[in-house]
């Protein structure tokens, strides 16, 4: 078979099945219509913005909808408290467009200040792990850019959640009962979620009229209220209250950033992330890498291509952590770290048949030039890759007054070292591990994303070889089993169960370490996908088993 033929049978599989259906090794089918669709961890918040579609919403109202519905039904892991990145493609132009709305450090947030405390390393939880909210200033900018319905809709169904409440899911109800400790160091976020000291169980319904105010705020009065008004007030005094530095100009001077995506070829798909200081530009350091190898002629999730994906991780992760910052306060080599010539280099430290334990940063030299995941795709193919989180479960812990929604603790990503790149400084964004994704080939657009902290980039690129290297769909493509690793060096690596004895066995004689977690970890990262396929105007939607979400097609209008 010619290679083109080769390349568009595997395109052709991203979007049908690559084995009969009865004789699949995926446990869903993929969602498929010709009107729009939303794919979330939640499938209340799927459902609520498969809801906006059907109103005439655009892709960014449904995807802020959804969001803000997350905020509710999964408030550990998301809400206004914390941050935004997104990918909007344009189906006319095939333009893409992409988000920062990371917040920065406050300006009294400094080394000095924290060494003064007591501090020997960045607070991961508390008031001084906070840092300025950016998610509502995103969603703000998104929503004048591309959005349809007017504002206030699209939270409409957050506050119906918020008020009248939900029935909690399965995975959610396990994190909020692994976050008691935290919740009940904080006198708002034991009063708000927890009862009697104890997190509600699944299936017991929950609602949060605190939150639901603030939303009714925010839809009433825009997104300024955040920034200026009443919330920012709020957020202001309950900092105030727990010693913390946050200032009125701290809030009202911040806005999130246009930014240009990166991106790599990877067997002639186009794939793009967002530049630091996220962590994308990782997954395309490790894609680079593996497309030096003959990924293909490997059994998926066989030793060959483990023992090199997990090397190609290592490699690109020493960089990562090494160099990766907020790049208005120290220069990252981006096109040095995603230059094949640079992936050939790093690629040669490679022994087929070891494990490296100690794997140490390159030189790439300069060039010119808990978490939720949400996909959505309207009917005209525009496609929203989207990712926000409070980051570790309720964020710092810290509940705002009045209010009952969490601050993140994403300066817990900073660090001490004045030497290093991401040394915490005011009004400097960390380090940050959400990110965003978009692929394309020819008339197929995808927009896809996989939670958990440093998991992500290389869970990227373990979605991206099995969808083009070994032709699964979408659904299959998310649900093979993986490898994980949630910490910088060493050989220990996170894998699911469901990788046979036999390979566990010959890559554990290559000298890797394996913890073996479930069938489908949630360390793994749930993670959601959807398709465009330009050609016919039918759009694919998957969602990861490792989460509560699915995806949800837009109603047809059956009655009018």
């Amino acid at each position: 078979m010619n290679t083109g033929a080769w390349s568009s049978m595997l395109m052709l599989a991203t979007i049908a099945p690559s084995l009969p259906a009865q004789d699949r090794s995926s446990a869903r089918s993929m969602v498929i219509s010709d009107r729009g669709m939303v794919a979330t961890s939640q499938t209340l918040a799927s459902q609520a913005g498969a809801q906006v579609l059907a109103r005439g919403g655009s892709a960014m109202d449904a995807a802020i909808a959804a969001n803000a519905a997350l905020g509710v039904v999964e408030p550990e892991s998301c809400g206004i408290g914390g941050d935004l990145f997104a990918i909007y493609w344009d189906a006319k132009t095939g333009k893409l467009s992409a988000i920062n709305a990371s917040g920065w450090a406050p300006k009294g947030l400094t080394i000095a200040a924290l060494k003064a405390k007591g501090a020997t390393e960045m607070p991961q939880e508390g008031i001084d792990s906070v840092t300025v909210p950016g998610a509502v200033d995103g969603w703000a900018k998104l929503h004048q850019r591309f959005g349809k319905l007017p504002w206030r809709d699209l939270f409409q169904p957050a506050i119906y959640f918020a008020q009248h409440g939900y029935p909690v899911t399965e995975m959610i109800g396990g994190a909020w009962k692994e976050s008691e400790k935290k919740l009940g160091g904080d006198i708002n976020a034991k009063r708000v979620f927890l009862r009697n000291g104890e997190a509600p169980s699944v299936g017991e319904m929950f609602a949060n009229p605190e939150m639901a105010a603030a939303y009714r705020l925010l839809a009433n009065e825009g997104p300024s209220v955040f920034y200026r008004g009443a919330l920012a007030e709020a957020i202001l005094k309950t900092s105030q209250r727990l010693g913390g530095t946050m200032t009125a100009e701290d809030l009202a001077e911040y806005s999130a950033e246009w930014v240009e995506p990166i991106s790599t070829e990877y067997h002639g798909w186009k794939v793009y992330e967002l530049p630091p200081n996220g962590q994308g530009v990782a997954a395309l350091e490790m894609l680079n890498i593996l497309s030096l190898y003959p990924m293909a002629s490997y059994p998926s999730r066989g030793v060959e291509e483990l023992h090199f994906q997990i090397e190609a991780m290592k490699l690109a992760y020493a960089d990562l952590h090494r160099y990766v910052a907020d790049p208005h306060f120290s220069p990252v080599p981006v096109a040095g770290m995603v230059s094949m010539d640079y992936a050939r280099e790093r690629a040669a430290r490679i022994d087929p048949a070891k494990a490296s334990c100690q794997t140490p940063p390159g030189e790439p030299r300069s060039m010119p030039g808990d978490t939720i995941y949400l996909a959505a795709v309207d009917r005209e193919g525009n496609i929203v890759s989207l990712i926000q989180s409070l980051y570790q479960h309720f964020g710092s812990g810290v509940v705002v007054d009045d209010y009952g929604f969490a601050l993140h603790n994403r300066g817990g990503l900073f660090t001490l070292d004045e030497h290093h790149p991401n040394a915490l400084a005011p009004r400097k964004r960390p380090f940050h591990t959400i990110i965003p994704a978009f692929m394309e080939k020819g008339d197929t657009h995808i927009g896809f994303g996989i939670m958990g902290g440093l998991n992500q980039s290389m869970a990227h690129a373990q979605f991206v070889v099995n969808l083009v290297d070994h032709g699964m769909n979408i659904q299959a493509a998310l649900e093979a089993p993986r490898f994980t690793k949630l910490d910088f060096g060493g050989c220990e690596v996170q894998i699911e169960a469901r990788l046979t004895k036999e390979v566990r066995e010959a890559l554990a004689a290559r000298g890797h370490r394996f913890k073996v977690m479930g069938d489908f970890s949630s360390n793994m990262g749930g993670g959601q996908v959807v398709v465009h396929d330009a050609k016919t105007g039918v759009n694919y939607g998957a969602s990861s088993p490792r989460k509560d979400g699915a995806a949800v097609p837009e109603p047809a209008p059956y009655w009018q």
